[in-house]
C-alpha cells in the first residue's frame, strides 16, 4: 500500500480511542429578564415557526444542553443571553452580526445561521461531516456586507434536532427533502450553493430537483467523481453499502465517529495545525457522543454510497444548465483529491478550479482566500 493510500484508509479507520466524555459545561446563569423574538410564517403547505435560540426554553433537551455547554466554556455561539441581547433584539442588526435562528421543518427543529440583508443574493453554506454550521464562523462576516448567507445545520447536527428512526430515516435522500422544505420555509426562492463534503450531495440533489432556484455552485472538497475518491475509500464505501457489517468494519466506522477520527479530519493536510481552531473538532465530538446524533451521523456514512450511484444525473445536471461554477479545493486531503476537483470541468468547462494549499476544512486556514474568490466570482 502507498503511503498515500495508508493516510486515506487511517484517516477512514483511525486507531480506536477512549471517548471524551466530558461535557464542556453547563448552562449559563441568566441574570436579566429573559426575552423572544418569534415569527409564525407560512409558505405554502411548510407551517413553521422561527426562533431566536438565544432563549433556551425555546429549545429542545439535548440542543439546550449543548448550547448551555458552549457558553459556559466562553465560546459564545448562539446562547448568550441577558437584558443587553434582549434589548439588541428589538434592533436591526448591523450587516456583519450573525442571527442564530430555529424553525420547524417537518416537525423537525432546524437550527440556521442568518447574516447580511436578505434583499442581496443568498448564498445557502451546506456543511460537511461531522461539521455544523459553526464550519463557516469566519467565514460569513466576510461575505456579509455583499450576500445574505443562511448556513443550516442538518438534523443530527450541531444544534438541529436528532429525530428518532420513526421521523427521519437518516439517508441523504431524505436530508436532502428536509433541506429543501428548509429553504422553502425561510423564504429562499434563488440562491448560490456553497457545499463542502456532505454538502456536496445535499446541495446537488436541491440543484437537480429545483434547477430554477440555483444561481451558480460554490464546491469546496466536495466530490462528484469517482476519480475523486482514494481507491481504498471507495472501497470501503462499496463495503458499507453492501452490509451488514462485520466486527472489523463496524469498528472501523466507529472510529470514524470517534474524537481521534474528528481531529484527524480537521488536522489532515493542513498546513499548521496551531491554525486549526480546536473548537471545531471538539464541538463536533461532543455532538457524536450524543446517542441519536451519533445513530444519524454513522447511518448517513453507511449511506454514503448511494451518492455515488447519483453521480450520472449530477453531471447531466451540470452539462445541461452549466451554471456559473467555482471551485475552491485543499489540494492535501486524502479522502477527497484534487483530481475530483478538475473532473468538474469535463461538464463544465468554464468552471474556475483553485487549489488552495491546506486540508479537507479549508475554511480553518483559508477563510480569507475563499471569501477573496467569492467575493470577485459572484460578488458584481
Amino acid at each position: 500500500m502507498s503511503e498515500r493510500s495508508r493516510q486515506c484508509h487511517h484517516r477512514h479507520f483511525p486507531p480506536g480511542a477512549r471517548q471524551d466524555r466530558r461535557t464542556l459545561g453547563r448552562e449559563a446563569a441568566h441574570p436579566g429578564p429573559r426575552r423572544q423574538s418569534q415569527q409564525h410564517v407560512l409558505k405554502g403547505h411548510h407551517a413553521m415557526n422561527i426562533i431566536d435560540v438565544t432563549s433556551p426554553d425555546r429549545l429542545t433537551r439535548p440542543t439546550r444542553r449543548l448550547t448551555g455547554a458552549i457558553v459556559a466554556t466562553g465560546l459564545g455561539i448562539a446562547a448568550a443571553t441577558g437584558p443587553s441581547v434582549a434589548i439588541a433584539q428589538e434592533r436591526s442588526p448591523p450587516a456583519d452580526s450573525i442571527r442564530y435562528k430555529a424553525v420547524s421543518v417537518d416537525g423537525i427543529n432546524i437550527f440556521y445561521r442568518e447574516a447580511g440583508d436578505p434583499a442581496k443574493p443568498t448564498i445557502l453554506l451546506l456543511h460537511g461531516f461531522p461539521a455544523s454550521s459553526h464550519e463557516f464562523r469566519t467565514l460569513i462576516p466576510l461575505l456579509s456586507a455583499r450576500f445574505h448567507l443562511v448556513a443550516p445545520d442538518y438534523p443530527g447536527f450541531g444544534f438541529s434536532d436528532a429525530p428518532g428512526e420513526i421521523r427521519f430515516a437518516p439517508t441523504f435522500a431524505n436530508l436532502a427533502t428536509v433541506m429543501g422544505h428548509f429553504v422553502r420555509a425561510v423564504g429562499l426562492t434563488r440562491f448560490t450553493i456553497y457545499m463542502q463534503d456532505f454538502g456536496g450531495p445535499v446541495g446537488f440533489r436541491l440543484a437537480v430537483a429545483h434547477p430554477d432556484m440555483i444561481d451558480g455552485l460554490i464546491i469546496q472538497n466536495a466530490n462528484a467523481y469517482e476519480t475523486g475518491i482514494a481507491p481504498d475509500v471507495l472501497k470501503d464505501m462499496r463495503t458499507r453499502a453492501a452490509g451488514p457489517l462485520d466486527a472489523k468494519a463496524s469498528a472501523a466506522l466507529e472510529g470514524m465517529l470517534s474524537p481521534d477520527g474528528t481531529k484527524f479530519q480537521y488536522l489532515t493536510g493542513a498546513r499548521d495545525p496551531a491554525n486549526v481552531d480546536p473548537t471545531s473538532y471538539r464541538l463536533d465530538s461532543f455532538v457524536q457522543a450524543l446517542p441519536q446524533q451519533h445513530r444519524v451521523q454513522r447511518a448517513l456514512i453507511v449511506d454514503y454510497y448511494d451518492n455515488v450511484r447519483q453521480y450520472p444525473a449530477w453531471h447531466a445536471y451540470l452539462k445541461a444548465r452549466q451554471p456559473k461554477t467555482l471551485i475552491l479545493w485543499g489540494k492535501n486531503d486524502p479522502i477527497f483529491l484534487p483530481a475530483g476537483a478538475q473532473a468538474y470541468r469535463d461538464d463544465v468547462p468554464k468552471a474556475e478550479v483553485h487549489m488552495l494549499d491546506t486540508g479537507h476544512f479549508a475554511l480553518e486556514e483559508d477563510a480569507g482566500a475563499v471569501a477573496a474568490h467569492i467575493l470577485r466570482t459572484f460578488g458584481e
